[in-house]
């Protein structure tokens, strides 16, 4: 059984934690451990920071919509804007060695999401609708005999 719940809310950082909230319970609910569900907030709240920084430059009057799906496999959480896009495809892999060394702050956010993420998609037309889609398969433990 599909379940859907949605959220549109103003584009400011303060509103990240209402975000991760929204996300976390709807995970626990569709049966993801606390520790997974933490994960998918992460991530969703890394795709929301770079919606509030690079597509809204930090324009609260901006609304980010943010679509879970729950089906029982999985859950799919979509956000979308109306900001700046960007072509993804130009980023490269950071050098994970030389952010430490460095101590540089940010710039992992997409690498975050791929990693806590089983699937990530974009989907950009900058000023009209960019959407990231961010998908989380539900693995189920199974016993053996």
């Amino acid at each position: 059984m599909k379940k859907k719940f949605k959220l549109k809310i103003s584009s400011a950082t303060e509103n990240l934690e209402i975000i991760r909230e929204f996300i976390v319970r709807i995970a626990i609910k569709g049966g993801f451990e606390e520790e997974s569900s933490d994960q998918i907030a992460l991530a969703v709240d890394e795709a929301c920071t770079n919606v509030i920084k690079h597509a809204h430059n930090y324009d609260s009057r901006r609304m980010i919509d943010i679509s879970v799906l729950l089906d029982g496999q999985k859950i799919q959480i979509t956000v979308c804007d109306k900001g700046k896009g960007f072509d993804v495809n130009k980023l490269s892999t950071p050098n994970l060695s030389k952010y430490i060394h460095e101590s540089r702050k940010g710039g992992l956010g997409i690498h975050l999401m791929r990693n806590l993420m089983d699937n990530v998609e974009y989907n950009f037309h900058s000023g009209v609708k960019n959407q990231v889609v961010l998908t989380k398969y539900l693995r189920k433990n199974v016993a053996l005999s």
